[in-house]
């Protein structure tokens, strides 16, 4: 069904989201035992992964910071890949950008867990937008 390959793209999303789960976990929890924190009892307040910053190196909180952001503009990307599917839509243009938006987060993920360079992690930023944005313009036409 070619109107189903739109999904690739949002499963391969997915997957890297875990991907890079794996990491800040191996990353972040080395980095809190290091530091200090006594994760085997309860700490005054509460934590959570905000309370850290500060705490840990930058580059540890890097990981977690997009483990984040992969839970915030792509969930309007699975939701445009299932409209599409759903509706049948057979658009090569549709999947193109779908790849292009998997690709642009990957390597935005990378530079930001690497680098975290803006000026190359707002331009991936934009470009995923893009992308994304094609993508709703052709769900919108593919529903009305």
């Amino acid at each position: 069904m070619p109107a189903l390959e739109i999904l690739a793209p949002a499963a391969l999303l997915a997957s890297w989201s875990l991907v890079m789960l794996i990491w800040m976990a191996a990353t972040r929890l080395p980095a809190m035992s290091k530091s200090g924190l006594d994760l085997s009892k309860p700490q005054p307040g509460g934590r959570r992964g905000a309370d850290l910053e500060g705490v840990l190196p930058d580059h540890v909180n890097w990981k977690a910071h997009n483990y984040t952001h992969l839970h915030e503009q792509p969930t309007v990307f699975y939701a445009l890949c299932c409209i599409l599917a759903i509706t049948g839509i057979d658009s090569s243009l549709a999947v193109q950008l779908a790849w292009a938006y998997l690709l642009l987060r990957i390597a935005h993920s990378i530079v930001q867990v690497t680098t975290n360079y803006v000026p190359v992690r707002f331009l991936l930023f934009l470009l995923s937008s893009l992308a994304l944005a094609g993508l709703a313009a052709i769900a919108v036409r593919a529903t009305l």
